[in-house]
């Protein structure tokens, strides 16, 4: 009886770290809905039909943003750690007549990395004064709160 619950538990966890979870954000086979989209016979009301709402709407142009984000989990020795998958963009500009005037299709690859600068900025005094630290103590126990 032993051996057989452990044969279970085993295969119950091989089946649990085989399916991978994915979570969607956003409007889903975007690619393929926008191959529908025609330029300068497409309107407002047919998006709406075809894809739906638009994610967002510039405010400066007649630009409606659609988006999907899918991300997964890398694997069981990540502990839930998620990488994105899929991650689409569809742009489309209208013109005066309320037709599609441009379409732009964005995917994973035209992602950008963003290098965040490393270096530390200090500030030009310091204060190595031990009668100010003895103070800034005394001030932070003061301003702490009381239980």
């Amino acid at each position: 009886m032993k051996y057989i619950s452990l044969f279970i538990l085993f295969f119950f966890t091989i089946n649990c770290s085989v399916n991978k979870v994915s979570n969607t954000h956003g409007f889903r086979f975007l690619e393929t809905k926008s191959d529908n989209i025609l330029i300068n016979k497409t309107n407002k009301n047919d998006l709406k039909k075809l894809i739906g709402p638009p994610s967002s709407v510039s405010n400066f142009n007649d630009i409606w943003i659609y988006i999907e984000r899918k991300k997964t989990n890398q694997s069981i020795y990540k502990f839930g750690k998620k990488r994105i998958s899929k991650n689409n963009i569809l742009m489309l500009e209208f013109n005066s007549m309320g037709l599609v005037s441009s379409k732009k299709f964005l995917k994973l690859e035209d992602m950008n990395d963003i290098k965040i600068a490393e270096k530390m900025t200090y500030k030009k005094f310091k204060n190595e004064n031990k009668l100010y630290d003895i103070l800034s103590t005394l001030r932070n126990k003061l301003n702490a709160r009381q239980k």
